[in-house]
């Protein structure tokens, strides 16, 4: 049942270890889901989420951690696992007993480079994002995918720009033969997509072309704003292009 004591995220920037301490109960878990996806988005890499020093009052509440860690899978750059000593088995999140094994699954299974532009609300932003996602197709060898990303970042930067104001930034990565690109800024205002626009609309095209390019995508609200996600898959491209 909820108690006055809170469950508390704690941080520290020169480590991927993220403790929670307190109480983890159901009615604190907007606050904690929060401040793990905005630590999750503020660094690229994986992130250890500590419970040794927090209380479990309601086993629903720790689904929390595996709802994160399947938002974190489409982000470029992101995971999680999860230190709890006891070993209670949990959902999609994986599960290590020490944080010497927490840390050497990070070892084993690196995530891949990550490039990154901060980016003013302008509309040569999207030209500089454009140059990002062409590098990193380039460098991960995943030529074929350069236009379709190019296509995706450019609709979540203009739709920044048009709607946001905010800076932005733009994240690519590649994972397991995908690509997985994000753009993340300061508005709380989530893209709304409505299917396919009428043939005389003016407007409301942006999505549609990221839904036809991408195998997913979607928006996850933060803190501070949100971060509108896809992921770009090469056999995708291939089939639209045969």
């Amino acid at each position: 049942m909820p108690t006055d004591v809170r469950c508390l995220v704690e941080t520290d920037e020169s480590s991927a270890v993220v403790r929670l301490t307190g109480v983890l109960d159901l009615a604190g878990l907007d606050a904690v889901r929060g401040a793990l996806l905005a630590r999750l988005w503020q660094r690229p890499g994986a992130v250890i989420v500590d419970l040794s020093g927090v209380l479990i009052a309601d086993p629903a509440a720790r689904d929390v951690l595996d709802e994160v860690h399947r938002v974190a899978s489409d982000w470029p750059a992101a995971g999680l696992l999860v230190l709890d000593p006891p070993g209670r088995p949990g959902g999609a999140a994986p599960v290590h007993r020490s944080l010497d094994a927490a840390q050497a699954a990070l070892r084993d299974a690196p995530l891949a480079a990550v490039l990154t532009a901060d980016l003013p609300p302008v509309v040569a932003a999207a030209r500089e994002a454009r140059a990002v996602v062409a590098d990193g197709c380039a460098r991960w060898g995943v030529p074929e995918l350069a236009e379709p990303a190019s296509i995706a970042v450019t609709e979540m930067v203009n739709n920044v720009v048009a709607h946001a104001g905010t800076p932005m930034t733009v994240r690519v990565a590649p994972r397991d033969g995908a690509l997985h690109l994000a753009v993340g800024d300061h508005s709380h205002r989530r893209p709304a997509y409505a299917g396919l626009a009428p043939l005389t609309s003016t407007g409301g095209r942006g999505l549609l072309l990221i839904d036809t390019v991408a195998r997913c995508w979607g928006s996850t609200p933060l803190p501070d704003g949100k971060v509108v996600w896809c992921v770009l898959h090469a056999e995708d491209e291939a089939r639209l292009r045969s």
